[in-house]
């Protein structure tokens, strides 16, 4: 940054420097595996890991935000990204140059090379978590980041993806999860059984989000609710206010015989309607927010710590 909080004073604009090959090499797997780096558009997202970042140096841990690139116009639009932004490496870029470097089409003038986030198992775990989304052969991006977004609004603990589902870097991904993805802990290549066996083994029980399950979702909560308010004779299918690990499976075949049968219930939720079935990231949210909600009037409200 220069002495007006601005980054250097003239901005880059060779879209063919070797700087911003680098970066948009990141739109690509093997250059993120590689790093361990990932890009984080718009200002959304880049505020998310800027205030992680800073949040972190903060405690005297690393930092996660490696480089930033922005437009002067999207510094005058959003003047807390330029605070927020100290201290890290961050560059002006022209339009062009930032069009070079970003995976989307229409560039939102700002752009981050960030750190990988991702934690294992056994630090989740350690931690107590009360509702864990399981993410099981998920490929979509979309779909992953959608269920991410949904897991960090209904207060979950963690995600955990499969060996064989999608790469939450993979940048539609990360623009998917909103900055959420910046919020929670997140696993990667988790085999399944071994997710199940430990959970059932600290208490964690482990349902799998199945339309063709035996227990319904909606009679679940008002059983829970009878329960807690006292109904004489009340007798409740599952505690949803227990610490819960959700099995979510792939969008097109769901759950495998196999995958259900790690879990301790096969929960559905209720359709109404004419439609044949909800998408992932639909059922997902209802999910996760039935257990939350019953969590929460059962006085177990969450205490989600920071990655």
């Amino acid at each position: 940054m220069n002495e007006t909080g601005r980054p250097q004073d003239v901005p880059l604009s060779n879209p063919r420097a070797d700087r911003v090959r680098k970066v948009a090499q990141l739109a690509g797997r093997p250059a993120r595996l590689k790093r361990r780096e990932f890009l984080a558009e718009g200002p959304q997202a880049v505020r998310e890991a800027l205030a992680l970042h800073q949040k972190r140096i903060a405690a005297g841990q690393p930092g996660i935000v490696y480089e930033v690139y922005a437009s002067e116009s999207c510094l005058d639009r959003h003047p807390d990204l330029e605070t927020l932004a100290e201290g890290t490496t961050a560059y002006l870029a022209t339009d062009e140059v930032l069009a070079a470097m970003a995976d989307t089409v229409t560039p939102q003038g700002i752009l981050a090379v960030c750190g990988f986030l991702d934690v294992s198992l056994d630090q989740v775990l350690d931690a107590g978590p009360r509702l864990v989304a399981v993410l099981c052969e998920v490929r979509d991006p979309g779909n992953a980041g959608t269920v991410l977004r949904a897991a960090d609004a209904a207060g979950a603990d963690a995600v955990v993806l499969t060996a064989s589902s999608v790469d939450i870097y993979n940048p539609k991904a990360v623009r998917s999860t909103a900055g959420s993805l910046f919020h929670l802990p997140v696993v990667l290549g988790a085999d399944v059984g071994e997710v199940a066996a430990r959970c059932k083994d600290r208490g964690i029980g482990v349902l799998a989000a199945d339309g063709q399950g035996q227990l319904n979702l909606d009679r679940l909560q008002d059983q829970n609710a009878a329960r807690r308010l006292g109904a004489a004779s009340s007798v409740s299918e599952y505690a949803l206010e227990s610490p819960t690990a959700w099995l979510f499976g792939n969008e097109a075949q769901g759950l495998s015989d196999e995958e259900l049968a790690l879990a301790d219930h096969r929960v559905a939720v209720p359709v109404y309607g004419a439609a044949e079935s909800l998408n992932l990231g639909t059922a997902a949210t209802v999910c996760l927010y039935a257990s939350a909600r019953s969590q929460q009037d059962g006085g177990t409200p969450q205490t989600r710590s920071d990655s």
